[in-house]
C-alpha cells in the first residue's frame, strides 16, 4: 500500500486498507424472453413489467456490496428472485372510489362557513 509522508507521521494513500483486494464484483444474467422456465403468459408479464430493465430479453442484476464473491453471487440470486417474484405477482385490486358520508359533507360545509366568516371581518368597513 501506497503510503504519504506527511511531516513526523505518515498518513495512509487514497482508497483505504482494502484498495487492491481482488474484484469481487458478481454479474448475473437471465434470458427472461428464450427461459423455457416459463409460460407464455408469465413471460408476456415478465417482459411487460420489466421492460425498462431488459435488454434484448435479457435481465442482469449486479452486486458488488460483499468482499467475498461468493456472497456478492448470493446476494445476486437474491436480487434476481425478488424482481422476477415481484414481476409475476398478481396485480392488486383495484380501488373503488367511495362517496363522502353525510356527516363529513357537513363538517365541510361548516368549515367552509367558518372559514367565509372569518374573511368577512378582515374586510374593510363601509363608508356608509
Amino acid at each position: 500500500m501506497k503510503r504519504l509522508r506527511h511531516g513526523s507521521r505518515s498518513v495512509a494513500g487514497p482508497g483505504g486498507q482494502h484498495v487492491n483486494t481482488s474484484d469481487s464484483r458478481v454479474e448475473l444474467s437471465w434470458d427472461v424472453a428464450g427461459s423455457a422456465a416459463l409460460s407464455d403468459d408469465q413471460r408476456q408479464q415478465l417482459v411487460t413489467r420489466l421492460g425498462p430493465r431488459l435488454i434484448a430479453g435479457v435481465i442482469t442484476v449486479t452486486a458488488s456490496e460483499q468482499r467475498s464473491q461468493l456472497r456478492n453471487r448470493e446476494i445476486a440470486l437474491a436480487k434476481l428472485s425478488r424482481l422476477v417474484a415481484e414481476g409475476l405477482a398478481p396485480e392488486p385490486a383495484a380501488r373503488r372510489a367511495s362517496k363522502p358520508t353525510r356527516s363529513s359533507k357537513r363538517r365541510h360545509r361548516v368549515a367552509k362557513e367558518h372559514r367565509a366568516a372569518t374573511k368577512q371581518q378582515r374586510k374593510r368597513p363601509s363608508a356608509d
